[in-house]
């Protein structure tokens, strides 16, 4: 049998390494995030809001079929209709209002230029997106680090759900506390670098969708060992080789990749 670990357990540059470098060992490189343009991850980001990706992804489809994925095509587009093509997404009205919020903020402050949008500070970006109807610290950190590369981490649902049954968060379990104290962990302790944010917060994505779920497949999860999660398998479902090391690759990915 495993070892028990500990619940209040630190967060560290090694174990978040460790973390890491065992999810991109089990699953490979990700490549995300899925969108041909910066523009298109910007509405893609308010359109995955409490869906999946696949719905989302139809609802692209849709504005890309008309020509209309561009901020002087969202911007003429009636609300009526943009919500009629975006309704593969759900909560399509609320999502028209956000995208035209959004291409508004565009056009009025920045002459429908995401470059000059993407120009000014990150900090200072980040608080003007917040400012708009419905775009959370989710969104906004998406889009800045999908869309903007700038290097701030994405939190989600799937983190706090992870690291805190990895026994390595004990913060508040959602809204804007929660969110800025897991964040603030992965902004301390790994290289500020926004390819290694892409691919670590993809390869969480990846283990919530397929192992750690609300109901955990834990035997076959690739953490399981170091996992704190009562049901969590034993040390033998790791694949060998992967416990304990924090490889040269790891470290040059966490230094700027």
């Amino acid at each position: 049998m495993r070892a028990n670990i500990r619940r209040n357990r630190k967060m560290t540059r090694n174990s978040l390494l460790d973390i890491y470098e065992r999810l991109l060992h089990h699953f490979g490189p990700r490549g995300w995030w899925p969108g041909e343009t910066p523009f298109e991850v910007c509405i893609g980001a308010v359109l995955v809001q409490n869906t999946s990706w696949t719905n989302a992804s139809r609802a692209i489809a849709n504005l890309k079929a008309r020509k209309l994925l561009s901020p002087e095509g969202l911007r003429r587009i009636p609300k009526f209709r943009l919500a009629h093509l975006i309704r593969p997404a759900r909560f399509f009205n609320v999502k028209a209002d956000r995208l035209k919020a959004f291409v508004r903020f565009l056009w009025v402050g920045h002459q429908g230029d995401l470059n000059l949008l993407f120009g000014l500070p990150a900090d200072l970006l980040r608080k003007y997106l917040l400012e708009l109807k419905g775009i959370g610290p989710e969104t906004a950190d998406s889009i800045l680090l999908y869309a903007a590369e700038f290097p701030v981490f994405v939190v989600d649902a799937y983190t706090h759900r992870i690291f805190s049954r990895l026994g390595l968060y004990q913060g508040p379990p959602s809204g804007r506390k929660g969110y800025e104290a897991l964040q603030e962990g992965f902004h301390r302790f790994l290289s500020r670098d926004a390819p290694l944010y892409n691919e670590y917060h993809a390869l969480l994505v990846e283990l919530g969708k397929e192992y750690c779920r609300p109901r955990p497949k834990c035997e076959f999860c690739p953490l399981s060992s170091i996992c704190a999660y009562p049901s969590a398998a034993p040390e033998a479902s790791v694949p060998a080789g992967v416990k304990g090391s924090i490889t040269a690759k790891c470290e040059a990915k966490a230094g700027g990749i």
